[in-house]
Order: structure tokens, then sequence, then C-alpha cells
């Protein structure tokens, strides 16, 4: 037994002595991992792998040895974690002796140290000896590339868990670690050596006498001047070196007596790069100096900075130096004072000032906004800098702006009295006397209010912005102020002449009237109110589109000052009240003016979506007053007003839309759900009793046998309805959506039905899943079915069709792909086939009135892609088996997909369906063309190599279709000529003379757009080829 039992023992130490044997003789690398697996599974110790490593370690050839070390060294970065603490003693004390060994032995031993510094049962002490030991026997510049960096990581880690005992070295550690970086040149090493010195510095390491040393250590590598090699593994860029370089100089306030002159030369140097460099050092710099540090070296930095925004031909270096400069001013102002100390500050911006303040006397010469772009750096730094520079420099400007008196210098002064405006804004002051801009408010406004007066737009334009920048100053403009400010905003918004001026104007209007209210209310809104009378006479006689254009100004306007819930409270009376008035008396009112009015309204209900309570007011004002007045526009009556006839057509009914559906998508579901009780009723029982001047001649019944103009407001319930919140409910919808199913198939007017099918699809897709949707549903099929099986109601039962298809594919219904199959089912029908063929555009894009994210639709992400996913490959194989007179609509439908399918999900599928897509250019149907240039114009861009084995194809019928007569054809076909210079060059080189004769006859088309993509797509074909193209 005793026998035995030997045996056993001795076989895996000779199973071990084998391993060792194979690796250190017989150079194979496997036995290392084997041995290192063997030790992880308890099969050996490391005390076992030592004895059996013995002859090889005391070999006399250095060769033997190292590979004996590297096999432990191999081992003990796998293992180093099951090491005892006595264990990792010996072994430390063994490498450090080994540090004296060979050169070739060197490496082993450095990654024997590395797994060894890895170890938590590191006792204390043996780590301070091992970094003596390294510093005191290894030349580490001497070493090859990953040896240097196996010292860096060896100094990391013990760095990260023994900093204590590291810090008792005091500055000998510094001092070390200076000898083994010092002419580093390998990026690689150079980023961890950055990062070893940042900590030194971050944390607290005595650096004894040695602050120069490590500095210069570090310094020579400023500024980096490194390219990465092609295709380099490392992926170390340029900016990575120079940030971490950054972050070393820039860590401590000792380095600066040595950093400033450095920074200073290399900024007056010719070197682009060195100048970029310096200057955003030094901005960083300036987050941990003090005025101490900064003291002896401000005249020659601001000498630099002054210099290079002066003269540099280099915007990027102008904006660096901007940026030092405002952290130089940043830093002297947040330095604290000893109540005897001197204050750079004052001194350095007197400086500043001495030098750019004859320069803004100039206003027409090269160095005013250089000037006045240094000034402005300086002053926007802090509140003190900003008081001290405007107070010396508003005065000069305005003093300017009087004595010159041509446009162009005024508003170049002007532009730069609002740079200093606006860095006032960035400060707040507790008293109001404190304010700079106090003493001088009378002079701004005068001068503001004869930049307004003047002649040119241009002057206007930055007197409207100073105005707005004035205004967002707490109480600097009196009442006085503001009610001339607001007649200066009133007339340009009515100047004809120019449309920048009135643009202008309105935007501070709006943004004005949020702060001032009362002052907009108290002179804008009567006077707008007083020019819309005057506009109703005008119509009334029929003026012309001089009084029109003035008309639809003062919408504009009262719209956009509209930003307050005060204002709204007066605006949108004065509103309703105007389109009420156009439905009286003999006022003329086309169809434009009354859109003009709900674009206007539509325009105050998105300002009013941020609060909820203008939302409430708004929505029970104008619904019910819109609902009141398209309700009294379908009664049947023997004389109609031209407005009621004017109400019910399509385009106004669709304008109206858009008001109720923004004025019912911010409804909170309560106020929502009182609102739905009303207007519900209205459609389904005729209770007109919410709504205003309700004494209407008949009954309101459009689904009871009404009028077609009674059924056209459908609509209107459309869009109340699908603008509701999900959690709405909504009272007699079993009623409802069953008039809107009968309603949806009324063949004697298609905006009623459609608007029916549309408002049936936007509840469909909105209703929980259940009994009652399944039931629903079924209706809907069985209607569909029933109408497109024969009879007059063909069209609008696949409108219905359409609609519910796009509700469910939204939803991501099970039922949506049976009736999509039927969608594709009609493809083939003579008479519905082109408008199933359109359908798909339908399914795929993004409508406005329902079916809408805002509108609280319910949309499934990725809609699009799953469609294609499920329906492309059917309608690939139905194409393939069409008779030749139906496959255009197979091409229409399937461009519609691809055209608004996003590219990244198409690019992978470009191959199998390119030659189908290149087959519907040659459709006749200029949708179909359009849409498959709109489709193949990225896909040139993005997938060039696909693209480029069809190129001969893709050139003959682009240049075929540059001469459709659709004129969006030609223009399309142009562009994706364009973008077809993006392919590789040397395979459209056959094609270049014969593209560049082919242009040549757009060039003279009737239409200025396509000229324009004409010459812009043949001057890329000519220079195709050429260097540097």
């Amino acid at each position: 037994m005793a026998a035995a039992a030997a045996l056993e023992a001795v076989a895996p130490t000779g199973a071990l002595w084998g391993l060792v044997q194979d690796f250190v003789m017989g150079q194979q690398e496997g036995p290392a991992d084997q041995v290192a697996a063997d030790v992880k599974s308890g099969s050996y110790t490391v005390l076992q792998v030592v004895e059996a490593l013995g002859s090889s370690l005391e070999n006399p050839e250095p060769r033997t040895r190292a590979r004996g070390i590297q096999l432990l060294s191999q081992v003990l970065l796998q293992c180093h974690s099951l090491l005892l603490e006595k264990e990792v003693v010996h072994l430390i004390l063994f490498y450090e002796n080994r540090l004296k060994d060979h050169h070739l032995v060197i490496p082993s031993v450095l990654q024997g140290l590395r797994a060894l510094s890895l170890c938590v049962a590191l006792p204390p002490g043996l780590a301070v000896s091992v970094l003596k030991a390294i510093f005191q026997e290894v030349h580490v510049q001497s070493l090859p590339q990953v040896d240097r960096h196996t010292v860096y990581s060896i100094i990391t880690n013990f760095m990260r868990t023994r900093e204590e005992e590291l810090k008792g070295l005091g500055a000998d550690f510094t001092f070390g670690f200076i000898q083994v970086m010092d002419g580093e040149k390998d990026p690689r090493n150079l980023l961890v050596a950055f990062r070893i010195v940042h900590d030194l510095i971050s944390r607290d390491y005595s650096l004894g006498p040695f602050v120069e040393e490590l500095f210069e250590v570090t310094s020579c590598y400023f500024p980096i001047d490194f390219t990465p090699p092609p295709n380099d593994p490392h992926g170390i860029q340029r900016e990575d070196l120079i940030l971490s370089l950054r972050a070393v100089l820039a860590s401590t306030p000792r380095f600066a007596e040595f950093l400033l002159p450095l920074l200073i030369e290399k900024v007056d140097s010719e070197i682009l790069s060195a100048k970029l460099d310096s200057l955003q050092t030094l901005n960083a710099c300036c987050a941990v100096y003090g005025q101490k540090e900064l003291k002896d070296f401000l005249p020659s930095l601001w000498a630099s900075i002054r210099r290079e925004v002066f003269q540099t031909a280099s915007e990027r270096v102008e904006a660096e130096g901007l940026a030092a400069l405002n952290s130089l001013t940043a830093c002297l102002s947040r330095s604290v004072l000893r109540a005897d100390a001197e204050d750079l500050l004052d001194s350095f911006l007197s400086n500043i000032l001495q030098d750019c303040r004859h320069h803004l006397c100039e206003p027409d010469m090269k160095l005013v906004w250089p000037s006045a772009k240094l000034l402005q750096a300086a002053a926007g730094a802090s509140a003190r800098a900003c008081d001290h520079i405007t107070s010396n420099v508003l005065p000069l400007l305005l003093e300017q702006f009087h004595k010159h008196s041509q446009s162009n210098q005024r508003r170049t002064i002007l532009e730069m009295i609002l740079g200093f405006l606006k860095l006032q804004q960035k400060w707040s002051y507790e008293d109001k006397d404190e304010r700079p801009l106090s003493d001088f408010k009378d002079q701004l406004c005068s001068l503001v209010f004869m930049a307004l007066t003047d002649p040119s737009t241009q002057l206007h334009l930055v007197g409207i912005r100073t105005l707005t920048v004035l205004g967002a100053q707490p109480d600097l403009l009196s009442s006085g102020d503001l009610e001339l400010a607001v007649g200066h905003l009133y007339r340009l918004s009515f100047l004809e002449e120019d449309s920048q001026s009135w643009v202008a104007a309105l935007e501070a209007s709006g943004t004005l009237a949020t702060l001032y209210p009362v002052a907009f209310s108290s002179h804008l809104v009567p006077k707008l109110a007083g020019e819309l009378c005057i506009e109703e006479s005008d119509l009334a006689r029929g003026d012309g589109p001089t009084k029109c254009s003035r008309h639809r100004r003062c919408l504009q306007a009262l719209s956009a000052i509209s930003t307050h819930a005060s204002i709204v409270k007066e605006t949108l009376p004065l509103l309703l009240q105007h389109l009420r008035q156009m439905n009286k008396g003999n006022t003329v009112a086309g169809t434009s003016e009354v859109i003009a009015v709900c674009q206007s309204l539509q325009q105050v209900a998105e300002k009013c979506q941020q609060d909820p309570e203008s939302c409430w007011y708004f929505h029970q004002t104008a619904i019910p007053c819109l609902l009141a007045l398209a309700v009294q526009a379908s009664m049947p009556e023997k004389e109609h007003s031209v407005l009621k006839k004017v109400l019910l057509q399509d385009e106004v009914l669709a304008a109206m839309v858009s008001v109720i559906g923004t004025a019912t998508t911010h409804l909170s579901p309560d106020l929502a759900a009182q609102s739905v009780a009303h207007i519900v009723p209205l459609f389904l029982d005729g209770n007109i009793t919410f709504l205003p001047e309700n004494n209407f001649p008949g009954r309101f019944q459009p689904f009871q046998d009404g009028s077609s103009g009674q059924r056209r407001l459908v609509a209107l319930l459309m869009a109340f309805v699908c603008s509701l919140p999900r959690n709405v409910e909504i009272p007699q919808l079993n009623q409802l959506m069953r008039e809107l199913l009968e309603l949806s198939c009324c063949h004697s007017c298609p905006f009623s039905s459609t608007a029916a099918a549309k408002c049936f699809a936007g509840l469909l897709n909105k209703h929980p899943a259940g009994q009652q949707l399944d039931e629903f549903l079924q209706l809907a099929v069985d209607k569909v079915e029933a109408g497109l099986s024969s009879g007059p109601y063909r069209s609008q039962a696949f409108t219905l069709l359409l609609w519910v298809t796009k509700a469910l594919v939204l939803r991501y219904h099970p039922l949506s792909s049976c009736l999509t199959d039927r969608l594709m089912g009609l493809l083939s029908d003579p008479e519905l086939g082109p408008a199933a063929a359109d359908g798909f555009s339908l399914l795929m894009s993004d409508c406005t009135d329902v079916l809408t994210r805002a509108g609280h639709a319910e949309v499934r992400i990725m809609f699009r892609q799953r469609f294609f996913t499920d329906n492309v490959p059917a309608l690939v194989r139905g194409f393939h088996a069409a008779p030749r007179d139906v496959k255009p609509n197979y091409l229409k439908g399937l461009s519609h997909v691809l055209n608004r399918l996003p590219k990244p999900v198409l690019l992978p599928e470009l191959p199998t369906l390119l030659s189908l897509l290149l087959e519907a250019l040659s459709c006749p149907d200029s949708v179909v063309q359009l849409s498959t240039l709109s489709c193949l114009q990225p896909l040139l861009l993005e997938a060039p190599q696909v693209m480029s084995l069809h190129v001969d194809t893709l050139v003959t019928k682009f240049l075929n279709l540059s001469s459709s007569p659709s004129m969006a054809v030609r223009i399309a076909a142009l562009q994706c000529m364009h973008a077809v210079t993006h392919l590789p060059t040397p395979v459209l080189l056959p094609y270049k003379l014969q593209v560049i004769r082919a242009l040549a006859k757009p060039l003279d088309d009737k239409k200025r757009l396509v000229r324009k993509e004409a010459v812009s797509a043949r001057g890329e074909w000519f220079l195709l080829g050429s260097p540097g193209s």
C-alpha cells in the first residue's frame, strides 16, 4: 500500500517535470498554459512548479534560465490569486535577486513581478522593495516596448493598491519614475506614463525638488506631433496623446513658471497645430491657476493672444484665442485677494481696453470686429469683468453710432452693442441700481428706435434683435419705452417692401409678449383689432392683393403674440369674431382668407399646448364656435351666404380639422371626457345646446339622411375623436362606429365617405383588444367585401379597406396581414389596381390628421420594417406571376414600400430588389418613376459597390428620365445623375463624355430648378477623374 501511494505521488510530479522540460528545452509554448491550468485545479502547487524548475533556474546558460523564469512568470500571471503570503515573500525575494541577472532574463523577471504586483496577499513593504530594485537595477529605456510597458504596469498596480507605502518613499519615488520615463517614445507607453504622472500630482505624492525635472520629462513631448500608422491595430490617435499630456501639464500650478513661457513660445510659432494646442492648454491651466501664477506672464500672454486674433487667417485659432482670453479673465476674477494685494484684473482689463478701444471708432476698418470679439471674450468671463468693460465701451459705441450716419456703419456699431448687451444677461444683479445698463437705458432705447426707423432692412433686423435683448433685461424698460417698442414692432409688421423685417418683428413680438403681456394687451391688441375691422370693410369692397396681404399679416401678428395666457384671452375672441363677421353682411370672403384665419387659430392652439389652463380655454372657446359656424353653414337655406359656401369646401374643412386636432391632443383625460360628452351627441343626436348662437333653421343630423353639407362635417368629428387620449371613454361608441361604417360607403360624397373611413380607422386603432374590437372588425370586413364585390360603392369600400388596414398595421394586429393580402389581390383589378398600388404609399407614410403619435394613436416602433419583411416577398412573387398589363401596379406598390423604408433595412436586400427597381424606372407612370428615383438616390451614396454593378443601366435610364414631361421627375433624375458620381471612378470614366454631352440638353430647360440641378450634375461629371476630385 505504501509503495502504491508513493507511485501515485511520483506520477504527477513526473508529468510536471515533462511539461517543464518541453517548455524550457523543447521551446514549446503550450505546456505553460497546461501547468497553469493544473495549478488552478489543484494538481500541483506553485512550490512544486519551482522545484521542477530547479535545474533550469540555476542553469549557467542565460537563455535556459530565461525560459525557466518565463514559465514560472506565466503560471503566476494566471494563478497569482492562489498564492499565500509566505509564498509571495519568497517569490519576490527571488525575482528581485534575478533583476541583477543577464539582460536576456530581465523581461521574464518583469512579467513575474507584474503578476506579483497583482497579489492581494502582498505583505507591507514589498511594493517599495520591488520598485527600489527596479529603479536601481534596471535601465528601463534600454528595454523593448513590451517590457517597458510591463514596468509601467507594475508601477500602476502598486499606485492603485499600495498608495500609502509608496508615499512613504517621498520624493525618491518621483525621482525613480522620472528615470524610468525619461526618453520614452512609444505612444502606447506614453499614454500609461502620462496617466502615472497625472496620478502622482493629483494624489499628492511628494515631488520634492524634482518639480522641474518632472515637468521637463513630460513637456518635452509638447506639442504632440504624432501621426498614427495606417491600419494601426492599437487605435491610438493623436488626440488621445494630446488630451493625456494636457491633463498632466494643467494639473498643478507648480508647473506654471515653466509651462507658461513654453506656451507663449508655441503660440508665437508658425505651426498651426502648435498654436491650437498651446491655446487649448492655456485654457485648461486657467482652471487651476491663480493670480500668483499668472502675474508675471500676463503682458506676454495678452500680446500673443491679441496678435493671433488680429492677424490669424484661421478661424479655429481665433476661437481658441478668444476662449483662452475668457479663461484668463475668469481666473483673475475668481482669485481671492488680501486687502493690501494688487488686483490684477483691473490692470489686465485696462490693457485690453487700451489696445482695442480705439479700433471700435473705425467701423469700416479691418480690426473693428477682432477688437470687439476680444473685449466681449473678456467681458463674458465674470460679472466684474463685464461691468468694467461695458461701462467703458458702451458710452464710446453710443457716441460712435451718432457720429456715423451711414446705415452699414451704424449696423456694425449696433451689432457690437448687441454683443455686449447679450453678455449682461449672463449675470444677475440683486440691486436694481447696480445694473450697469441702467445708466445707459435711455440712450440705448433712443438708439434702437432710430435703427428701427432707418430705411435699411439690415439695420432693422439688428435693431429688432437688440430690442429683444433689452426687453429680456429685468425691470429695465419703462412703460413708456414698451409703448414705443410695441408701436415700432406694429409698424414693422406691416412693412410691405421687405419680408425679413416683418418676420423678425413678429418673432420679437412673440418673445416680448411673454415678458410684457400687459403692454401688448394694452397697446398692440387694440391696434390689430382695429386693423381687422378695416380689413373687413376692405374685403367687403373687394380690394386687391395688397389689402389681402395686410389682412394676413394682421392675423399672423395676432397669433405671434399669443404666447401668454392673458393675451390669448383677448386674441382668440378677436380671431373668432373676425371669422363670424365674414358670415355677415356683404363681406366677400374667399377660401384663402378663411384658411388664413384657421391657420392663425392653429398657431394659437400650438402655443397654448404648453399651458394646460390656456389649452382648455382655447378648446372650450374655439371648438364650439367653429362647430357652430360649420353647422350653420351646413343648414339648408334659400340664400347661402358667401362664407357658408366657403366653409364647406374641402380646403377650409381641412384647415378647421387642423385647428380642432391641435386643440384636442394636449387635453387632460378629465377635460377631454367633458368635451366628448358634448361633441359626440351633437353628431349622433343633433344635441346643439352647447353651441353658441345655436338658433339654427333646421336639425343637424349628419348620419340620418342629412344633407351632403352636414355629412361633410364628419371630418370635424374625426379631428376631435381621433385626437383624444386613448383612455377617454367615448359615449355611444357602438352606434358611432356603425354610423361611420355606413357613411364610409356613401357614394354621393367622396369627401364625407373618406372622412368617415378615417374616423372609423382612427377609433379602431385606439380601441383596446377584446370582443367589441373583434365585432367592429368583422363589421368592417363584411362591409368591405360587400362593397368590393360589385355595385357603385367599390371605390368607397376600397378606401375603407385601406384605412382599416393602416390602422391595424400600425398596432401589429393579427388581422392586418389578411387585409394586406386582400389589398395585394386588388393590384390585378382592372378598375382599382392603380389605386391599390398607391395605397401602399399611404400604408407606409405618416398621416397628419389621423393615426398620428401626436394624436395618441397606437403606432408601434419599426412597423415599416415589419411590413416590409411580411409583404415584399409576396409583392415580388406577384410581380413575376402577373400579366404584363398588371406588372406596373406591382412595381408601383413595391416602389412606394421601398421608398419609405429606412435605408439600413433596405441595403441588405438591395441585390435581390435592385433589378425590380430598375425595371420600375421604365414604367410610364410618373409617380412610379419619382418614387423609384427618390429610393435610388440615397442608395447610390450608401451602397456604391452594389450599384456600380448596374452602372450602364442606371446611366441610361437616368439620362432618359432627364427629358421626362414631369418637372419633378426631371429634377430627381438629374439629382441621381449627380449621386452616380459617388460610384467608383474607374467604373464611371467610360461614360464621362456621353453623360456630359447628354446633360447639355437640360441646361436649356424652361424651368430654373431643372437647370440648377443640371449645372450641378454636369459640373461633377466634368471633374470626374481629375486630380483632387
